[in-house]
């Protein structure tokens, strides 16, 4: 038996497993896979969400563990100090992860259903919230 999340906040006990994760995905992707499955009960959109966003996490992981024995400042064609490329290769992995993420509106902790957060309105709210001095 599973219990999960659904879209519209209802919990439900079911006799049904997680759906199994993709084959290729490495052991980043595989944990996220589970993390999410365990927590939510997801639509087939929903689940190709997913498998793009455990497929980013892998990408993730294989940077993460290059940059983690490489120097971060390397050399230019010309010979001058830059970033490494796989740096700005991680940032645009993380941007793709949160839009995947935003894109399946999961619920938070403390909500009954999920929604869309634009980056723009969330710094707006936080911004209004910070000249009421609540946000630090």
């Amino acid at each position: 038996m599973r219990e999960g999340k659904t879209r519209n906040g209802n919990v439900t006990i079911s006799h049904v497993s997680s759906p199994r994760a993709p084959q290729s995905l490495d052991p980043a992707g595989k944990a996220l896979w589970r993390a999410v499955t365990g927590a939510y009960d997801l639509s087939p959109a929903e689940l190709e969400l997913l498998r793009q966003a455990c497929r980013v996490a892998d990408n993730l992981a294989r940077i993460d563990a290059i940059l983690a024995d490489s120097d971060l400042v390397v050399e230019g064609y010309a010979g001058q100090p830059k970033s490494h490329p796989l740096l700005a290769a991680s940032a645009d992995q993380r941007r793709v992860l949160d839009g995947l993420f935003r894109s399946m509106a999961l619920p938070m902790p403390d909500e009954e259903t999920g929604r869309r957060r634009s980056p723009a309105a969330v710094a707006a709210a936080q911004a209004r919230w910070r000249d009421r001095g609540t946000v630090a």
